[in-house]
């Protein structure tokens, strides 16, 4: 720490080619993190403790594909299964805008039940299950709108008509439901859930099919046995299924797209290689520059491991700095970038910040240890004379 001041400012002494190579790493760690916590957040179990015990259940060939009510019995009755429900994606478009509302058709009792993280009045959670045409909308969404409980809610639907053909909907609010934390809290943006009811006996392809299954297993250690008898319950049947986790059935969806981890990393890859040499670039004309200033730290009597050290501490803190910056930055501005489309918050737990450490300590490395062992091995006869 002696040397600090010294280091800092051998580091500034260009002070254009130092802030725009930071402002280069600082943005090649801002998507390092991000990137790392979209990774993290496709690769993780559910949140909280309920999550851990359910499971999607879904077709074999296809989530986009539905299956039949009369599921619903021999679901329930397979050893180690405590509750089952159901959910039909709506499809929901509020005031022309696509994608901007998370729509599912839910047995309203059932919902609430197996999903505790949605905080609702017991009163509004009645109102939900005894209203034919009731809706129960997010709070954050709730106040993004104007929504109110009583209010109209007209919706249209981009796959479900009714029988006369018409995609409009109208349904009552009846509940404003929160989340129960503030990961949960952040989803309730955009998401709103419709009486199944109504639904099922309104839309225009038919009723008693559900889009998912919901199955609430009685013990985390139970999930992947009660997941193996389901699908063997439905195999070579006209409805074979595919049981996974919450989190397994969310990756699927970005699948749609290719794996997630092979492009998060690949991006990854490519953008730390460019900022690799451009920051290995910037460290050599450092050194390359300050031959003669080295050669005077060497006349004062700074030993020749002394300067080793002192170049790679210069890298250190210009990787250091400027990464360090751009992972806070990314944490603070991650867990808003999910809020609108139905995902968790961006996770930047401690594994995503322990890979940025060890990245910056290697990226340092790498572009501080060639410059430092020249600075090491410099002549001071040669250097002062200029050769």
């Amino acid at each position: 720490m002696k040397y600090l001041s010294l280091i800092w400012a051998s580091l500034f002494r260009k002070k254009t080619r130092t802030v725009l190579t930071m402002l280069s790493i600082f943005s090649a760690f801002l998507l390092f993190g991000l990137l790392s916590a979209v990774n993290a957040l496709f690769n993780t179990s559910g949140t909280g403790e309920v999550a851990t015990t359910r499971l999607v259940v879904q077709a074999r060939t296809s989530f986009t594909v539905s299956l039949p009510m009369s599921m619903l019995p021999e679901l329930e009755a397979i050893p180690g299964v405590k509750a089952v429900s159901w959910r039909q994606w709506f499809g929901a478009v509020y005031d022309d805008s696509p994608n901007n509302v998370f729509g599912f058709a839910v047995p309203a009792a059932r919902w609430s039940a197996m999903f505790p993280e949605w905080v609702m009045p017991e009163e509004q959670k009645r109102a939900f299950a005894e209203t034919r045409t009731g809706v129960v909308v997010g709070r954050l969404a709730a106040e993004r709108w104007g929504w109110k409980l009583g209010d109209k809610l007209p919706l249209s639907s981009n796959i479900f008509p009714q029988k006369d053909g018409s995609k409009d909907w109208q349904f009552d609010i009846v509940g404003i439901f929160d989340g129960a934390d503030e990961n949960y809290r952040r989803q309730t943006s955009n998401q709103v859930y419709v009486n199944f009811d109504y639904f099922d006996e309104a839309n225009q392809f038919g009723s008693g099919r559900a889009g998912i299954f919901n199955v609430q297993v009685e013990s985390p250690d139970q999930m992947e046995a009660v997941a193996a008898a389901i699908d063997a319950r439905f195999l070579n049947s006209a409805n074979e299924t595919k049981s996974q986790t919450e989190s397994e059935f969310q990756l699927g969806f970005a699948r749609q797209i290719g794996d997630i981890g092979l492009i998060v990393n690949a991006i990854l890859s490519a953008v730390m290689f460019t900022i690799l040499l451009l920051t290995a670039n910037t460290m050599a004309q450092s050194v390359r520059e300050r031959i003669p200033e080295l050669a005077v730290l060497k006349t004062l009597g700074f030993s020749d491991s002394t300067v080793l050290w002192l170049v790679l501490g210069e890298a250190l803190l210009l990787v250091g700095a400027a990464g360090l910056a751009g992972m806070g930055f990314a944490a603070l501005a991650g867990p808003g970038l999910t809020a609108g489309i139905g995902f968790p918050p961006l996770p930047f737990d401690v594994a995503v910040w322990i890979r940025a450490l060890i990245t910056m300590a290697l990226m340092a490395l790498v572009v501080g240890l060639l410059p430092a062992l020249r600075a090491r091995r410099l002549s001071i006869v040669d250097a002062l004379a200029g050769r």
